[in-house]
């Protein structure tokens, strides 16, 4: 972008702006604006840009709104290529722009792939485990919380039982409805007293049947494990091979095919279900399930699975049997997953190891605010690893605070409970710092509207900004516009890094804005005034003041100059009869020249009321003799007047400071009545206190006063009665 052309109507007060920014020819420009004249304004109308949003008039809303900002083509500004910044925004935070500054793309892609594969092989396993089980519920923290007690450990409960799973021989208990056991309700009723008691009466006598068989065995070898066998001995083709089992009991008994061994499990299971003592049992568990309308539904599944009962009585260990079960079942799945997760978790580490060893731009970023800012804490970063990996989303500061040798961690919101305003502002800053390097790095295109950021900062902070704006003018993609109403932070810039030509003031008159060559930045006492003293009249009197301040610093307040030049700011008893000559006198005395008015008779009075009322019709701008000039005829009128009014030589003579407001004191207690003129001297003393005891360090309380309140004034005071 080589310009900006900006052309605003009715924008947040802005009336009418219309002006250019040429970039190609200077980077930066500086814009002094007094208070209520545009900076807030148009600050606000490049954050609509950036923040897409249409602007507007807001105390006129049904005014129509014009803003077109472009290039030099005629091509809008698009939102991405406007930064603006105000001068403190609590919420301003980290965009998503700035987690970019920890990004090392080869490592974190690297790291993403890693788990890309990862979830694709969770992925298929979940599925498989959802078919294997039937269950709707969440798979993932059902097994997670059986084998950690914790619902988000998922690789950790796999990786706990993997050799228990992997030496497993079979999987019982694979064919188990997983929710309708694991049911809430279900799982309530089972914990119940009465329940668990007939449970227990139910398994002890089922042991004892156990214990009496021919050839099954409690935890040993049941029926349910004979079932299995044979099963796996059929599919394997045991019997077809001519193969035998045989079994020991009172008689040796050869088992020669599949059907012979089913038939002597199905005998010798019917001879202990069919017990009448064991029937008996699970009648009444099946009564005590039938009075509970919530679980009956169990009751059939569990008519055809008695085989489970047993399992009843210690359901979290039943629970484990039946995930390991699955994942035996689905064990080529689980064993993917598994080694990849672990490969992965290997490669991880070294992955961060390398992250760990590597210097990322926010260390240049935090570096840039310990090393520039003037803060009781230094940052540090506690999560950079995590943000390159693409663990964490945004990069998490760590505050240490110092007092002395003395330093202490402290969290964030502690840390703004301590600090004050200036030093909240500078960590504020340092959002800003991490946007602009994001910006830096992605080489985005951008404007930067600035405004006030070092407003009421510290002289320390504010030059550390001043700096870091120099170093933004150097990167090839930014331009920046920076709107200040601070005049010593306008001149501070322009004498580091803005050039004098793209020094800008804007004034304004009825809404519309116009901008203009800066004037004055340098001291103008100096430059200008003092080389004009002789030839024009309203740069002598505004350097009245200067001239004072000079005898005060060198002389003192008793110097007879001093004293007679007091009278040119003041109505005093002889300010009526000091003449242009001994002004003349008092400037040659001081700097040593030999200069001379035309008329060295003329009384300094009168030039300066016909100075005044010249002023009444110059243009608006940033005339400061025109300021001046009007300042000190409006304080020497309202006194004048006063003092002819309260008639009291003696009382006048007593006066050694604050001249006007004593004055109006003894007034209000002798024409309390006279409302219009008290108001009018009230107005004097708010608009003028400093105006006329400038020196060449206070400018900004000229510049701030508006031309067209001036003249109002002045007209006021002339015409009080």
């Amino acid at each position: 972008m080589k310009k900006l052309n900006v052309e605003l109507e009715n924008c947040y007060g802005i009336k009418k702006l219309k002006t250019q920014f040429d970039f190609s020819q200077h980077k930066v420009y500086a814009i002094y604006a007094p208070n209520g004249a545009m900076k807030t304004s148009l600050a606000q109308t490049f954050k609509d840009i950036a923040d897409a949003t249409e602007s507007k008039d807001r105390i006129f809303p049904a005014r129509v709104c014009k803003r077109k900002i472009s290039d030099e083509n005629g091509v809008d500004l698009p939102k991405e290529s406007v930064l603006v910044i105000r001068p403190y925004d609590e919420v301003f935070g980290h965009t998503e722009k700035t987690s970019t500054l920890l990004v090392d793309s080869k490592l974190r892609k690297e790291y993403e792939e890693l788990h890309i594969e990862i979830d694709k092989s969770k992925e298929v396993l979940l599925k498989a485990l959802r078919e294997q089980s039937g269950s709707k519920k969440n798979l993932e923290n059902e097994l997670s919380s059986t084998f950690t007690k914790s619902a988000d450990e998922f690789y950790r409960a796999l990786i706990r039982i993997k050799d228990e799973v992997l030496l497993q021989k079979d999987a019982p208990f694979a064919n188990i409805s997983y929710d309708i056991i694991f049911d809430e309700k279900v799982l309530s009723f089972l914990g119940t007293k009465d329940v668990k008691t007939a449970i227990e009466s139910y398994i002890k006598k089922y042991n004892e049947l156990l214990a009496a068989s021919t050839y099954f065995k409690q935890g040993t070898f049941n029926y349910y494990n004979a079932s299995t066998i044979a099963k796996s001995l059929a599919e394997n083709g045991f019997f077809n091979a001519k193969h035998t089992v045989n079994f020991n009991a009172d008689e040796k008994l050869e088992i020669t095919s599949q059907k012979q061994l089913e038939e002597l499990i199905s005998k010798e299971k019917e001879g202990i279900s069919k017990d009448k003592e064991l029937r008996a049992k699970f009648a009444g568990i099946e009564k005590l399930i039938n009075k509970n309308i919530n679980v009956r539904g169990f009751n059939d599944y569990l008519e055809k699975h008695e085989e489970i009962l047993p399992k009843l009585a210690n359901i979290e260990s039943f629970r484990e049997e039946i995930w390991k079960s699955y994942l035996k079942v689905r064990s080529e799945l689980y064993k993917d997953l598994i080694d990849k997760y672990q490969d992965a978790e290997k490669r991880k580490k070294d992955i961060e190891a390398e992250a760990e060893k590597q210097r990322t731009q926010w260390e240049s970023v935090i570096e840039i605010f310990n090393s520039r800012f003037f803060v009781p804490f230094k940052l540090i970063a506690k999560n950079r690893i995590s943000v390159i990996l693409g663990q964490e989303p945004m990069l998490s500061l760590g505050f240490t605070f110092e007092d002395g040798a003395d330093q202490a961690p402290i969290e964030k919101a502690a840390l703004m409970k301590v600090l004050s305003t200036g030093e909240k502002k500078a960590l504020y800053v340092l959002n800003i710092i991490f946007e602009v390097e994001a910006r830096k790095k992605a080489k985005q295109e951008t404007v930067f509207v600035i405004d006030d950021i070092a407003d009421s900062f510290d002289y320390r902070n504010k030059y550390a900004i001043i700096q870091y704006l120099k170093d933004i003018s150097e990167e090839p993609n930014f331009n920046q516009i920076i709107l200040t109403h601070n005049f010593d932070f306008f001149r501070t810039v322009n004498s580091r890094f803005v050039k004098y030509s793209a020094c800008i003031m804007a004034f304004r008159r009825s809404g519309d804005i116009s901008l203009k060559q800066a004037v004055g930045i340098k001291n103008v006492f100096v430059n200008d005034w003092k080389l004009n003293f002789f030839t024009d009249s309203k740069k002598k009197i505004a350097s009245i003041p200067f001239l004072r301040n000079i005898i005060e610093y060198t002389k003192g307040e008793n110097d007879p100059s001093f004293i007679k030049l007091t009278s040119l700011l003041h109505w005093k008893s002889d300010s009526a009869g000091i003449t242009q000559g001994e002004l003349d006198g008092i400037f040659n005395s001081l700097f040593s020249t030999s200069g001379k008015s035309v008329d060295d008779k003329e009384v300094m009075i009168d030039i300066l009321h016909k100075e005044a009322n010249e002023c009444l019709h110059a243009g608006d701008g940033f005339n400061f003799e025109n300021k001046i000039v009007l300042s000190i005829a409006i304080r020497i009128a309202a006194e004048q007047f006063m003092e002819n009014k309260i008639k009291d030589p003696h009382f006048v003579e007593g006066i050694d400071s604050n001249q006007t407001s004593k004055l109006l004191s003894k007034f209000k207690q002798l024409f309390a009545g006279d409302v219009l003129p008290i108001e009018t001297i009230q107005r004097v003393i708010l608009m003028t206190p400093e105006n006329i005891h400038l020196n060449s360090f206070m400018y900004e309380p000229i510049l701030d006063m508006s031309d067209e309140h001036l003249r109002q004034l002045y007209k006021d005071v002339l015409s009080m009665k």
